[in-house]
This record gives C-alpha cells, structure tokens and sequence, in this order.
C-alpha cells in the first residue's frame, strides 16, 4: 500500500461520492417532500449523458452541450412529472415502485431504439484534458477535480437555496409535514414540480458529467441509484447535509474498500484466501455500514427534523 496510490484513490472516492450526492439529492428531496419512490430517477442520469452526447455532436462545443442537455433532461423530468409521476403521488409505494420500474424499462428500450445498444462516449473538453501534478510523482486527470470542484460547487449552492430562500423554507417544511404545509395554503402541487424538476436537473448534470469518463450506456443509471438510495437511508430522508456526508462517506467506504481489502486482509491471514476473500468483503462494505446505520439510526445519520 503506498501513499500515492491512498491519496489517488481517496480522490476517487471523493468523485465517487459527489456524484451519487448529485443523484440522492434529487431523490432524498422527492422522498422526503412527496413521500413518492421513484425507482426511474436514475434513468435521468443517463438521459443527461445520452443528451449530452447528442448535442455535443450537433454544437461541437462541450459548454453548449452541457447547457442544451440540463434543459432537454429539465423538459423530459417534467413531462414524465405531468404525464406519468403526479398520478401515482396518492397511490402506495408498491403501485409507485410497479410503475416507475415500468418507466425503466420503457426508456432503457427507448434509448437503445434512439442512439443504438452499443457504447458512446463524450470527450473531453480540451482545456479540460491531461493531468495535473500534485505532488511529486502524483499526476491526477484534471476532469476528475473539475468533477470534485463541480459537485462540491452545487452543494454549496443547494445548501444556499434550501437553508436561505423561500423556496428551501418551502422545501425543508415539506419534507417535515406536507400535509401541514398544503393545509397552509402552499399550492403543494406546484412544489412537488419544482423539486421533481429540480431533482432531475442535479441526476442528468451527474450523468454529463461522468460521460467522458464512463462508457454511455443503456441501463448505465440502474446500478448507481442503488448506491443513492443507500446514501439517503444512511444519510436521513429529506436531509440534504445527510446526502451529502453520507454520500462522501460511501464514495470512499467502496473505493478504498476495493482498493486496500486485500493488503488489509493479508495482515491476518495468507496471501490466497486474502485475493478470495478480499473482494467479497469489499463489495459488501456499504451494505453493512447501512446495516450498522438502520441498527444504531433508524432514521438515518441526519434525518430530517420531524422525522
């Protein structure tokens, strides 16, 4: 284990970490505000992705496309909102998981039908490319920090508009009791858009994103909203400082849990059932610290207040 390939690896963890932020985020709200499951918000990742792609083809400018695919994912949330979402909001969560499960399989298909089954990608902006030295003998891709820098810019910002605006007050008083806020004379409908389109906007930026790094794919948002829907239960429903710690804290747990398991594991037992057991362990961490969690938090580590 060298101190480079630690601090290559905590930089993974943290980039890791900041986009599943950008996902839970939208999600933790839409859970916590309009008590609504919905399994379909990882496919707002890769819709961004899959837009971003499209646009970067037709402008040739990253930026232009960056901006065109949040608005095209930002009017697609929305019609699914309008169409699909605001009839199941007083249905029960089974009838919400059962529809919005339907709604994956639909634009999974639907993708493949647009751009093809196989594999795209998105450059990187050229400004952007290369590598940065950190420390002597540490080179680090600069997309990669401006992934961490970007992520670590919308936190702060998403701090800012729930803890100092209108809107945020509107938000925090509905993930604690929206039938009180509705009862207020809150037209709640109307904030259920605006996080639902809000939600959308912060999973497709994550998806564009992480496009010039990760193959763009059908199904690519399936296995990383896993991974957000365990960062809001350890985190809390509805607590956006929740997403986010929790969000860093499993960035890091899987990345150098599947980094370092096996040298840590060779310190007590032998180098062969080290490389068996290792990985084993590694992909379970998570999941067990979720467990720790629900066991000691049942409401996760920053809940939101009247939960």
């Amino acid at each position: 284990m060298s101190l480079t390939l630690l601090l290559v690896q905590t930089l993974n963890g943290l980039q890791l970490g900041v986009l599943l932020f950008l996902i839970a985020a939208g999600l933790t709200l839409v859970f916590g505000v309009m008590d609504f499951i919905n399994l379909a918000h990882g496919v707002q990742y890769m819709l961004g992705a899959y837009l971003a792609v499209m646009f970067y083809a037709l402008t040739g400018n990253f930026l232009i496309a960056l901006v065109l695919a949040l608005g095209a994912a930002l009017a697609f949330g929305l019609l699914l909102e309008f169409a699909v979402f605001r009839h199941l909001y007083d249905r029960d969560h089974v009838d919400q998981v059962i529809a919005t499960f339907g709604v994956i399989i639909f634009l999974n298909q639907g993708v493949k039908l647009a751009w093809g089954a196989s594999p795209l990608s998105l450059p990187i902006p050229d400004a952007l490319s290369g590598s940065i030295v950190l420390m002597p003998g540490l080179l680090y891709p600069v997309w990669r920090l401006v992934i961490i820098g970007s992520g670590l810019a919308v936190a702060l910002l998403l701090y800012l508009l729930v803890g100092r605006t209108r809107v945020g007050m509107l938000v925090r008083a509905g993930a604690t009791n929206a039938t009180m806020v509705s009862a207020l004379g809150v037209d709640i409908r109307r904030l259920f858009m605006i996080v639902f389109g809000f939600g959308t906007m912060l999973a497709a930026f994550a998806g564009i994103m992480i496009a010039p790094i990760l193959s763009v794919e059908p199904g690519m948002g399936d296995t990383i909203l896993i991974l957000a829907f365990v960062v809001i239960v350890i985190g809390g429903i509805g607590s956006i400082r929740g997403a986010f710690l929790a969000a860093l804290i499993i960035g890091l747990v899987d990345t150098l849990g599947r980094s370092f398991s096996v040298d840590i594991l060779r310190l007590f037992m032998a180098p062969s059932p080290a490389r068996t057991v290792g990985p084993a362990i590694a992909s379970m961490l998570i999941y067990l610290l979720m467990a720790l969690v629900l066991f000691f938090r049942p409401t996760g580590l920053f809940p939101a207040k009247g939960r």
